[in-house]
């Protein structure tokens, strides 16, 4: 079957000249295509491209077949319905004028045959765990994630020959993400999926990277795309290592060849000097000897120019996926300390909140001892945020008790805690104000900040950067912090970045809380205890996911 989107030398930049895409072509053809790449690198730009919402410079994206594009961010009228979301509020008044013997001319034209298009909206919306839902309900009551669910309901409704996803998974819960996982996988269209969650890149039938200006395809999942993509890396690394072995030799040529001509040089000019042979013959070897030097020279120069030239090419195929590597031993904390503990967790806290006095097995209490490492699971909205803001110390609980045994350090969710006016140098020294510049710089190369790099201002940084910066202001705090609070902490992030925040946590030896809904990266984060929270049970003990 013919490629469903095509993308033909395709250029677009920013309205202030920042360049995206220049002369990029590609096409996505029928199956689930999994979209990654490092943050900035295009990959959102390139949806709203083939959506049609932004126009390229030059080139031209042509889309065989109706879109449905689900963007990041959602925007809604204040006062739209349920139906109105789904998209289906015309043809419902329709049917039902039709059904009430008042259909107007136009009502069997809106309704165009889909009589059951009320059954199929609950099908879905039942489907991915929104049965509660009513069709009239006011879209202002649903939280953000029940948001993205019902859009994703009106687009698997509307059923289009092309289904754009930009990171379907943020704000949702694990039961969300789960039921999205069950409608991905059974979609036979064509889809193209941006995301960092690698649960659901597992289940794509190839995956297409944004790098270097162009879009690289790799059969099968994540999994097979990282395998082919460490082969490819290590093969890359020995021609480079091969290449800079060959530059070396070249250099070594022309060195010796110079010190040869060199005392080849000397020892014409003694002979000359000697007088021992003719003026016209000594002549003639001093032409022939310069014109052999200048050959022997201008060949050594181009075949060390031709191996450099080797090596260059052999380093652009060498990804520079650097990692932090940070040692973190002020964060260490003894197995016995009392890190945190929590009481009146079964009291009425948050009013969206009510716990189950009853439930035999809610926790009253909770107690962190030494380097705990706990997962804190659970739907959206059961107050996950709210109980880390509590033992951060940014918002108190009524009728819950927060002693915390050690210095603390809070990752919220939209990695607000730097000044965007400040360095990233002064941005750690604020959070570490007895640290010398050198002291500071030294420890955010280890972040990767290194030279001017440091010197940039917080506001300017690439997402990456940005995320790689707050860890350093959080990690590097003095007092170093014994307990971390993390909330969210993969959402929005690049492979790249995940792999870095978990360099950085196999190197923090305290305690850790952590709220999320990713469960390879809690997997890979050591966790030795999982609390689930829920609306009416409250903080209850559970196996592992």
């Amino acid at each position: 079957m013919a490629a469903a989107i095509v993308c033909s030398d395709l250029s677009f930049s920013w309205p202030d000249g920042t360049p995206v895409f220049s002369h990029l072509a590609t096409s996505f053809g029928p199956g689930r295509t999994g979209l990654i790449g490092v943050n900035g690198s295009g990959k959102s730009t390139l949806l709203r491209l083939i959506a049609g919402e932004l126009h390229p410079g030059s080139g031209a994206v042509r889309v065989e077949g109706d879109v449905g594009y689900l963007p990041q961010a959602v925007t809604l009228g204040t006062h739209a319905a349920v139906s109105d979301l789904l998209g289906i509020t015309a043809a419902r008044a329709a049917l039902h004028a039709i059904e009430a013997g008042q259909p107007g001319e136009d009502a069997f034209a809106a309704v165009d045959g889909d009589w059951d298009v009320e059954e199929r909206a609950r099908a879905w919306l039942d489907r991915l765990g929104l049965g509660s839902l009513g069709l009239d309900d006011p879209v202002r009551q649903l939280s953000g994630g029940e948001t993205i669910l019902v859009c994703l309901a009106a687009l698997f409704l509307r059923r289009p020959a092309v289904l754009l996803l930009d990171e379907p998974t943020n704000n949702l819960d694990l039961d969300a993400r789960r039921r999205l996982y069950d409608a991905v996988a059974s979609w036979t269209g064509v889809m193209v999926i941006v995301s960092h969650d690698r649960e659901l890149l597992g289940r794509v039938d190839q995956v297409a990277e944004v790098y270097g200006n162009a879009v690289r395809f790799y059969g099968g999942n994540l999994a097979a795309y990282e395998e082919m993509l460490a082969a490819e890396q290590a093969a890359a690394e020995r021609t480079v290592n091969a290449a800079a072995a060959d530059v070396r030799r070249q250099r070594r040529d022309l060195i010796e060849a110079q010190v040869k001509q060199a005392t080849r040089d000397r020892q014409g000019r003694r002979l000359a000097a000697s007088g021992s042979l003719p003026r016209i013959v000594a002549h003639a070897r001093k032409t022939h000897a310069q014109e052999s030097a200048g050959r022997s020279h201008e060949l050594h120069t181009e075949r060390l120019a031709a191996a450099r030239d080797r090596l260059t090419d052999a380093e652009e195929a060498l990804r520079d996926d650097k990692e932090i590597r940070v040692d973190l031993p002020a964060t260490a904390v003894p197995a016995g300390r009392t890190v945190l503990t929590l009481t009146g967790l079964t009291s009425t806290w948050h009013p969206a909140v009510a716990f189950d006095l009853a439930g035999p097995e809610a926790l009253g209490e909770l107690i962190v001892r030494g380097p705990e490492r706990i997962a804190l699971v659970g739907p959206n909205g059961a107050g996950k945020t709210t109980l880390l803001n509590a033992i951060a110390g940014l918002a108190p609980l009524p009728g819950v008790t927060v002693r915390l045994g050690v210095p603390a350090g809070y990752l919220p969710q939209r990695l607000d805690i730097l000044d965007d006016s400040l360095s990233v140098v002064d941005n750690v020294r604020a959070a570490a104000p007895a640290a010398t510049v050198n002291e500071v710089r030294a420890s955010l190369a280890r972040f990767l900040f290194r030279g001017e790099r440091a010197d940039h201002p917080a506001g300017s940084l690439s997402g990456g950067e940005r995320f790689r910066a707050v860890l350093a202001a959080l990690l590097l705090a003095r007092p170093a912090p014994q307990l971390l609070l993390l909330d969210e902490p993969t959402n929005n992030l690049d492979l790249a970045s995940v792999r870095q925040l978990v360099r950085a946590l196999e190197a923090y030896r305290g305690a850790l809380v952590v709220a999320s809904h990713d469960v390879p990266f809690l997997g890979s984060a050591g966790i030795t205890r999982w609390l689930r929270l829920d609306r009416g049970t409250g903080l209850t003990a559970i196996d592992p996911m």
